[in-house]
Protein backbone atom coordinates (compact mmCIF):
# COMPACT_ATOMS: atom_id res chain seq x y z
CA UNK A 1 0.00 0.00 0.00
CA UNK A 2 1.36 3.49 -0.93
CA UNK A 3 -0.37 4.60 2.18
CA UNK A 4 2.07 5.52 4.83
CA UNK A 5 1.17 6.59 8.59
CA UNK A 6 2.79 10.22 8.50
CA UNK A 7 0.98 11.15 5.50
CA UNK A 8 -2.08 9.86 6.20
CA UNK A 9 -4.09 12.91 7.50
CA UNK A 10 -4.35 13.76 3.56
CA UNK A 11 -5.12 10.20 1.97
CA UNK A 12 -8.19 8.66 4.56
CA UNK A 13 -9.91 7.41 1.20
CA UNK A 14 -8.55 7.11 -2.41
CA UNK A 15 -8.91 6.14 -6.05
CA UNK A 16 -6.96 3.03 -7.02
CA UNK A 17 -6.00 2.76 -10.62
CA UNK A 18 -4.01 0.93 -12.76
CA UNK A 19 -1.17 1.67 -15.01
CA UNK A 20 -3.23 3.59 -17.16
CA UNK A 21 -4.92 6.05 -14.69
CA UNK A 22 -8.23 4.04 -15.18
CA UNK A 23 -9.96 3.94 -11.79
CA UNK A 24 -10.04 0.46 -10.15
CA UNK A 25 -11.99 0.90 -6.54
CA UNK A 26 -12.29 3.27 -4.15
CA UNK A 27 -10.47 2.32 -1.02
CA UNK A 28 -10.72 3.84 2.80
CA UNK A 29 -8.12 3.77 5.64
CA UNK A 30 -8.13 1.91 8.54
CA UNK A 31 -5.05 2.99 10.35
CA UNK A 32 -3.95 1.28 13.84
CA UNK A 33 -2.91 3.72 16.94
CA UNK A 34 -0.37 2.83 19.67
CA UNK A 35 0.40 4.63 22.94
CA UNK A 36 3.73 5.80 22.95
CA UNK A 37 4.88 6.40 26.17
CA UNK A 38 4.90 2.29 25.90
CA UNK A 39 8.44 1.01 25.62
CA UNK A 40 7.11 -2.70 25.55
CA UNK A 41 3.89 -4.18 23.36
CA UNK A 42 1.06 -4.26 25.82
CA UNK A 43 -1.69 -5.05 23.35
CA UNK A 44 -3.55 -1.96 23.39
CA UNK A 45 -4.90 -0.27 20.41
CA UNK A 46 -6.96 2.12 19.03
CA UNK A 47 -8.38 1.47 15.02
CA UNK A 48 -9.90 4.16 13.08
CA UNK A 49 -11.88 2.84 10.76
CA UNK A 50 -13.08 4.96 7.57
CA UNK A 51 -16.56 4.59 6.80
CA UNK A 52 -18.62 5.56 3.38
CA UNK A 53 -22.24 5.31 3.99
CA UNK A 54 -23.18 3.15 0.39
CA UNK A 55 -20.48 0.61 -0.76
CA UNK A 56 -20.23 -2.80 -1.85
CA UNK A 57 -22.02 -5.52 0.38
CA UNK A 58 -18.22 -7.07 0.07
CA UNK A 59 -16.99 -3.90 1.93
CA UNK A 60 -19.26 -4.51 4.84
CA UNK A 61 -19.01 -7.93 5.34
CA UNK A 62 -15.28 -7.35 5.63
CA UNK A 63 -16.21 -4.84 8.36
CA UNK A 64 -18.63 -7.21 10.43
CA UNK A 65 -15.77 -9.58 10.44
CA UNK A 66 -13.27 -7.12 11.64
CA UNK A 67 -15.52 -5.71 14.04
CA UNK A 68 -15.82 -8.90 16.28
CA UNK A 69 -12.35 -8.64 17.40
CA UNK A 70 -12.60 -5.58 19.41
CA UNK A 71 -13.29 -4.90 22.81
CA UNK A 72 -15.59 -2.13 21.90
CA UNK A 73 -16.61 -0.75 18.40
CA UNK A 74 -17.54 3.01 18.78
CA UNK A 75 -20.14 3.93 16.07
CA UNK A 76 -21.34 7.58 14.90
CA UNK A 77 -25.63 7.98 14.66
CA UNK A 78 -26.94 11.04 15.70
CA UNK A 79 -30.06 9.54 17.50
CA UNK A 80 -30.82 9.25 21.25
CA UNK A 81 -28.82 6.66 23.23
CA UNK A 82 -30.41 3.50 24.01
CA UNK A 83 -31.48 3.01 20.64
CA UNK A 84 -31.19 -0.15 18.94
CA UNK A 85 -30.02 -0.26 15.43
CA UNK A 86 -31.96 -3.38 14.18
CA UNK A 87 -30.36 -5.45 11.32
CA UNK A 88 -31.31 -4.62 7.99
CA UNK A 89 -33.13 -1.79 9.49
CA UNK A 90 -32.51 0.61 6.30
CA UNK A 91 -33.10 4.69 6.38
CA UNK A 92 -36.48 5.54 5.77
CA UNK A 93 -37.41 7.69 3.02
CA UNK A 94 -39.00 10.36 4.97
CA UNK A 95 -35.44 11.84 6.06
CA UNK A 96 -34.49 13.92 3.24
CA UNK A 97 -30.68 12.47 3.58
CA UNK A 98 -31.99 8.87 3.71
CA UNK A 99 -34.43 9.18 0.97
CA UNK A 100 -31.02 10.42 -1.24
CA UNK A 101 -28.91 7.96 0.13
CA UNK A 102 -31.71 5.16 -0.96
CA UNK A 103 -31.94 6.28 -4.22
CA UNK A 104 -28.05 6.76 -4.72
CA UNK A 105 -27.65 3.08 -3.14
CA UNK A 106 -30.38 1.96 -5.83
CA UNK A 107 -28.55 3.56 -8.57
CA UNK A 108 -25.17 2.69 -8.06
CA UNK A 109 -26.08 -1.02 -7.37
CA UNK A 110 -24.78 -0.49 -3.93
CA UNK A 111 -26.02 -1.26 -0.65
CA UNK A 112 -26.16 1.34 2.19
CA UNK A 113 -24.41 0.64 5.64
CA UNK A 114 -27.19 0.68 8.38
CA UNK A 115 -28.55 -2.55 6.71
CA UNK A 116 -25.19 -4.40 6.11
CA UNK A 117 -22.96 -3.46 9.31
CA UNK A 118 -24.37 -5.55 12.73
CA UNK A 119 -25.13 -2.93 15.17
CA UNK A 120 -26.70 -5.48 17.33
CA UNK A 121 -23.20 -7.19 18.66
CA UNK A 122 -22.70 -6.39 22.29
CA UNK A 123 -19.30 -5.32 21.85
CA UNK A 124 -20.72 -1.86 20.00
CA UNK A 125 -21.26 1.11 21.68
CA UNK A 126 -22.83 4.66 20.43
CA UNK A 127 -20.50 7.32 20.52
CA UNK A 128 -22.41 10.43 19.25
CA UNK A 129 -24.56 13.05 19.73
CA UNK A 130 -28.70 12.59 20.54
CA UNK A 131 -30.72 14.93 17.89
CA UNK A 132 -31.18 17.52 21.10
CA UNK A 133 -27.49 17.20 21.55
CA UNK A 134 -26.63 18.21 17.93
CA UNK A 135 -29.28 20.88 17.80
CA UNK A 136 -28.11 22.30 21.18
CA UNK A 137 -24.65 22.33 20.20
CA UNK A 138 -25.26 24.08 16.95
CA UNK A 139 -27.38 27.23 19.51
CA UNK A 140 -24.07 27.12 21.28
CA UNK A 141 -22.04 28.09 18.51
CA UNK A 142 -24.62 29.90 16.18
CA UNK A 143 -24.62 27.56 13.47
CA UNK A 144 -28.15 27.62 12.04
CA UNK A 145 -29.19 25.29 9.42
CA UNK A 146 -28.80 28.11 6.58
CA UNK A 147 -25.43 28.62 7.48
CA UNK A 148 -24.48 25.21 7.34
CA UNK A 149 -26.47 25.15 3.89
CA UNK A 150 -24.25 28.06 2.50
CA UNK A 151 -20.83 26.88 3.53
CA UNK A 152 -21.45 23.77 2.00
CA UNK A 153 -22.56 25.21 -0.97
CA UNK A 154 -19.27 27.23 -0.58
CA UNK A 155 -17.27 24.05 -0.54
CA UNK A 156 -19.14 22.87 -3.19
CA UNK A 157 -17.98 25.93 -5.56
CA UNK A 158 -14.51 25.76 -4.38
CA UNK A 159 -14.15 22.31 -4.98
CA UNK A 160 -15.43 22.46 -8.57
CA UNK A 161 -13.74 25.36 -9.44
CA UNK A 162 -10.21 23.37 -8.51
CA UNK A 163 -11.52 20.36 -10.77
CA UNK A 164 -12.23 22.69 -13.32
CA UNK A 165 -8.79 24.05 -13.43
CA UNK A 166 -7.32 20.55 -13.39
CA UNK A 167 -9.26 19.74 -16.72
CA UNK A 168 -12.10 17.83 -14.79
CA UNK A 169 -16.04 18.52 -14.31
CA UNK A 170 -17.83 16.61 -12.05
CA UNK A 171 -21.24 17.92 -14.13
CA UNK A 172 -20.11 16.40 -17.26
CA UNK A 173 -19.18 13.12 -15.41
CA UNK A 174 -22.73 12.72 -13.81
CA UNK A 175 -24.52 13.55 -17.09
CA UNK A 176 -22.17 11.06 -18.97
CA UNK A 177 -22.58 8.40 -16.32
CA UNK A 178 -26.85 9.10 -16.33
CA UNK A 179 -26.49 8.39 -20.64
CA UNK A 180 -24.40 5.64 -20.06
CA UNK A 181 -24.72 1.93 -21.19
CA UNK A 182 -23.12 0.72 -18.14
CA UNK A 183 -24.81 3.54 -16.27
CA UNK A 184 -23.71 2.20 -12.44
CA UNK A 185 -20.16 1.63 -12.80
CA UNK A 186 -19.65 5.28 -14.51
CA UNK A 187 -21.74 6.85 -11.37
CA UNK A 188 -19.64 4.68 -8.97
CA UNK A 189 -16.54 6.59 -11.04
CA UNK A 190 -17.81 10.12 -10.83
CA UNK A 191 -19.22 9.59 -7.20
CA UNK A 192 -16.02 8.54 -6.09
CA UNK A 193 -13.94 11.17 -7.44
CA UNK A 194 -16.55 12.95 -4.96
CA UNK A 195 -15.65 11.05 -2.05
CA UNK A 196 -11.79 10.99 -2.90
CA UNK A 197 -12.21 15.01 -2.07
CA UNK A 198 -14.65 15.26 0.54
CA UNK A 199 -12.02 15.08 3.57
CA UNK A 200 -10.31 18.36 2.01
CA UNK A 201 -13.95 20.14 1.59
CA UNK A 202 -15.30 18.92 5.30
CA UNK A 203 -11.95 20.64 6.28
CA UNK A 204 -12.78 23.90 4.99
CA UNK A 205 -16.13 23.03 5.85
CA UNK A 206 -15.38 22.92 9.35
CA UNK A 207 -12.96 26.55 9.34
CA UNK A 208 -10.16 27.34 11.88
CA UNK A 209 -13.19 27.24 14.90
CA UNK A 210 -14.05 23.80 14.17
CA UNK A 211 -17.97 22.70 13.60
CA UNK A 212 -20.94 20.72 15.10
CA UNK A 213 -20.83 17.97 12.12
CA UNK A 214 -17.08 17.48 12.82
CA UNK A 215 -15.69 19.03 15.83
CA UNK A 216 -18.23 18.73 18.17
CA UNK A 217 -19.10 15.08 17.31
CA UNK A 218 -15.33 13.75 17.17
CA UNK A 219 -15.17 15.31 20.58
CA UNK A 220 -17.79 13.32 21.87
CA UNK A 221 -16.46 10.30 20.40
CA UNK A 222 -12.96 10.70 21.98
CA UNK A 223 -14.77 10.87 24.99
CA UNK A 224 -16.22 7.83 24.96
CA UNK A 225 -13.04 6.54 24.68
CA UNK A 226 -11.64 7.75 27.29
CA UNK A 227 -14.80 5.50 29.27
CA UNK A 228 -14.06 2.64 27.48
CA UNK A 229 -9.88 2.68 28.22
CA UNK A 230 -10.57 3.66 31.97
CA UNK A 231 -13.27 0.53 32.10
CA UNK A 232 -10.27 -1.53 30.92
CA UNK A 233 -11.18 -1.81 27.21
CA UNK A 234 -7.53 -2.48 25.19
CA UNK A 235 -8.81 -3.19 21.72
CA UNK A 236 -10.71 -0.45 20.80
CA UNK A 237 -12.31 0.90 17.30
CA UNK A 238 -14.26 3.95 15.77
CA UNK A 239 -15.77 3.53 12.80
CA UNK A 240 -16.82 6.79 11.72
CA UNK A 241 -16.79 8.64 7.96
CA UNK A 242 -13.61 9.01 6.46
CA UNK A 243 -14.48 13.21 6.83
CA UNK A 244 -14.58 12.99 10.64
CA UNK A 245 -10.62 11.19 10.87
CA UNK A 246 -8.36 13.73 9.42
CA UNK A 247 -9.50 15.80 12.99
CA UNK A 248 -9.59 12.30 15.38
CA UNK A 249 -6.22 11.41 14.01
CA UNK A 250 -4.80 14.88 15.42
CA UNK A 251 -6.20 14.44 19.10
CA UNK A 252 -5.45 10.77 19.30
CA UNK A 253 -1.60 11.83 18.80
CA UNK A 254 -1.96 15.09 20.72
CA UNK A 255 -4.38 14.22 23.51
CA UNK A 256 -3.88 10.59 24.01
CA UNK A 257 -0.30 10.07 23.06
CA UNK A 258 -0.47 7.92 20.35
CA UNK A 259 1.59 7.46 16.94
CA UNK A 260 -0.07 5.39 13.60
CA UNK A 261 1.72 2.17 13.24
CA UNK A 262 0.04 0.17 10.62
CA UNK A 263 -2.45 1.43 7.32
CA UNK A 264 -5.03 -0.99 5.96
Amino acid sequence: SSFTPTAITEDWARILRDGRGKPLALEVAIVRYVPVAKTQATGEYVDLVGAVHIADQSYYQQLNKRFRQYDALLYELVAPEGTVVERGRGTSNLNPLGAIQNGMSSMLELEHQLEQVDYTRPNFVHADFSPEEFSQSMENRDEGFLKLYFRIIGQAVAQQSQQAAQGESSDIDLLSALFSKNRPRKLKIAMAKQFESMESMLAGFSGPDGSTLITERNKRALEVLRREQAAGKRKLGIFYGAGHLPDMHKRLVAEFGMKAVEVT
